[in-house]
């Protein structure tokens, strides 16, 4: 074979040749399937531009995104037995989560974390959905109750970030038991006098929707989020009847009472910003306090 066939073709096939692209270069949106360049989603809070679509957010990225700077202080969790049942399914639960902390790089289900928002001290806890569903076991119920008491002891608002499945079904009735702990940590920061608000995202559902999620002082939800115990086919299936168009959804909820406002992300800091500086009589934002 000549030299034009042993040299040429390579080159050409060199130089033509598809580059490798990182999987996630483009981020498809649930509801239209239009295809949004993750830079522009990024800077958009996660929100499709055209649809309207809240995309879920990381806990680490929901902290960046409401203080200020993006930078805030984390608080510690306290540590829990890792597997009090010795329960296992197809696997056991030890390596679910080792394996749900090595995708997440999380401890567990929520994140807290201490910062400024727009300029007022708050104390926020975030649920990430992505370990293991959010669901609330043990460790998820301490960090919740760690928040509440630690804004109680220094002073602050507390403001809860809900998502999740409901309770982690490997923890059993130790799973179950964080409900009304939670409750119980809630009454402790409304004796302290310090607002407790909560952000309904998509989905809450279960033991966390029967428990702290529904009991914000002032209750927030982003557009479109699932928000309800049990989930909406489960309940076609038992009353055998045809559910209303949004049933469950944020905007359905506000309209019959449960909700007291649909903050879109992006108006999401401000708005909780202004309602601590309300519920904390707090001089307003650029306004110097009276001599």
């Amino acid at each position: 074979m000549n030299w034009i066939a042993n040299v040429v073709p390579p080159r050409i096939k060199d130089f033509f040749s598809r580059r490798d692209t990182p999987e996630n270069l483009w981020i498809k949106c649930p509801e239209t399937g239009q295809m949004v360049f993750h830079k522009d989603l990024e800077q958009n809070n996660y929100v499709i531009p055209t649809s309207n679509y809240h995309m879920r957010m990381t806990a680490t990225q929901r902290l960046a995104s409401v203080f200020d700077g993006g930078k805030w202080e984390d608080l510690p969790l306290p540590e829990v037995m890792a597997d009090p049942l010795k329960f296992r399914d197809e696997k056991r639960y030890t390596d679910r989560l080792k394996d749900a902390r090595t995708k997440t790089g999380m401890q567990d289900a929520i994140k807290l974390g201490v910062g400024a928002m727009d300029g007022v001290s708050v104390v926020v806890g975030v649920q990430d959905f992505d370990f293991m569903g959010g669901s609330l076991g043990m460790a998820a119920g301490e960090a919740v109750i760690k928040g509440l008491l630690t804004a109680a002891e220094r002073g602050l608002p507390f403001v809860m970030f809900a998502s999740g499945g409901g309770m982690r079904m490997q923890e059993g009735i130790l799973s179950l038991m964080q409900m009304p702990r939670t409750t119980v940590a809630i009454q402790r920061l409304r004796e302290a006098r310090k607002p407790y608000i909560v952000v309904l995202t998509n989905p809450t559902t279960g033991g966390i929707t029967a428990s702290y999620a529904m009991l914000g002082d002032v209750q927030l939800a982003e557009p479109g989020a699932l928000i309800g115990f049990a989930g909406p086919r489960v309940i076609e299936q038992t009353i055998r009847e045809k559910l209303p168009e949004g049933f469950q959804r944020s905007e359905y909820l506000k309209e019959h009472g449960m909700v007291d406002m649909v903050v879109h992300r992006n108006d999401l800091k401000a708005t909780l910003a202004r309602l601590c500086r309300l519920l904390t009589k707090a001089a307003p934002k650029d306004v110097p306090e009276a001599a």
